[in-house]
């Protein structure tokens, strides 16, 4: 098991790792919209939604993969209302074939976020 950490991506807010790497698998812990720069979350749904896929790509570029690793998503709402936009987001990001993906509304997320992904990303041999 291996720890995978950048400060291109904001720190955990918590006590977990960034990502854990370990036998073919990354997983990559809930990204939020946070500016790893200023440590402050960014406005709004898309500008959260794409500061997050940027934290995501610094962490997976960290472990030497891509977005085209990824073989599976959750996405964390709170509000379903805003699916549409993130998923515009969302697409300029990830290509065909499109990971497996879950899509979920929660009452809320860590320091007032408004979307949220983890992932599983295959790590070749």
């Amino acid at each position: 098991m291996k720890n995978i950490h950048t400060d291109k991506a904001p720190a955990a807010v918590g006590p977990y790792s960034q990502a854990i790497m370990t036998e073919g698998l990354l997983f990559l812990s809930g990204q939020l919209g946070i500016d790893p720069a200023t440590g402050k979350m960014v406005e709004g749904v898309a500008g959260q939604a794409e500061q997050m896929l940027k934290n995501a790509q610094a962490i997976l570029e960290e472990a030497g993969v891509g977005f085209e690793k990824v073989i599976k998503t959750t996405v964390f709402l709170t509000d379903m209302a805003d699916f549409q936009k993130v998923n515009e987001i969302y697409a300029k990001y990830f290509s065909k074939p499109f990971p497996a993906r879950s899509a979920i509304a929660v009452a809320a997320l860590p320091v007032g976020g408004l979307v949220e992904i983890e992932m599983i990303v295959e790590i070749p041999a």
